[in-house]
């Protein structure tokens, strides 16, 4: 039903969605890592 070209298509554009996903969640745990530490030294100042 579907050709070789079209099913490599397929599984190189979800390799590439992956990619992207894991970059999101990268930068979200970055960014909540930060955030976690700029409250843990504002509570030291306190």
């Amino acid at each position: 039903m579907f050709s070789a070209q079209a099913i490599s298509n397929f599984f190189i554009s979800l390799e590439i969605m992956g990619f992207g996903l894991a970059g999101i969640f990268t930068v979200i745990l970055i960014i909540m890592g930060v955030v976690f530490l700029l409250g843990k030294l504002n509570n030291k100042k306190d």
